[in-house]
């Protein structure tokens, strides 16, 4: 009779000790930018550089980013209208709409429109589909380019603006 009650006592702490475990491996905070202040949602360095057919773009490989090879002719400087060919990899589905790029200076302030209603084209360059494109920042500094096609978030592009 003992060694039963022995047993089940063991069981039972086993039991509760696994439970209890994983109770509060479950309930642990998530750490989130609300919990957590003064820590910044994103990661405010340039987006890295990548090949596809020759052309060295800056962005996410595999899924967006125009040519740009920080050289001196590409390079972002403050109010210059530059051409850049986006590019984007992805589901057909995912494709539905315009491009529209809505850019963030890393010191906050009011978002810009910096391309609006272009219209992609076809396959270009190793990807699914590419715009031609104007663009130019009004300061220098870090920039976050968030490109929508239709009225989703596709990615997001992170660029410098150097002095003049």
């Amino acid at each position: 009779m003992f060694k039963k009650f022995f047993i089940l006592t063991i069981a039972i702490i086993i039991s509760l000790t696994t439970v209890g475990c994983s109770d509060a491996a479950n309930k642990k905070e998530e750490v989130t930018s609300e919990n957590l202040p003064n820590v910044k949602t994103q990661d405010w360095k340039e987006s890295p550089l990548f090949e596809s057919n020759g052309y060295t773009m800056i962005g996410e490989e595999g899924r967006l980013g125009f040519i740009y090879d920080d050289s001196e002719v590409t390079r972002f400087y403050p109010n210059k209208v530059q051409k850049y060919m986006w590019h984007f990899w992805g589901n057909e589905k995912e494709f539905n709409g315009g491009l529209k790029v809505i850019a963030t200076h890393e010191t906050g302030g009011e978002p810009i429109t910096v391309l609006e209603g272009l219209s992609l084209g076809g396959p270009n360059n190793g990807a699914d589909h590419h715009v031609p494109s104007n663009m130019s920042l009004p300061k220098s500094g870090m920039w976050k380019l968030d490109a929508y096609i239709g009225n989703k978030l596709f990615g997001s592009i992170f660029v410098k603006v150097y002095e003049k």
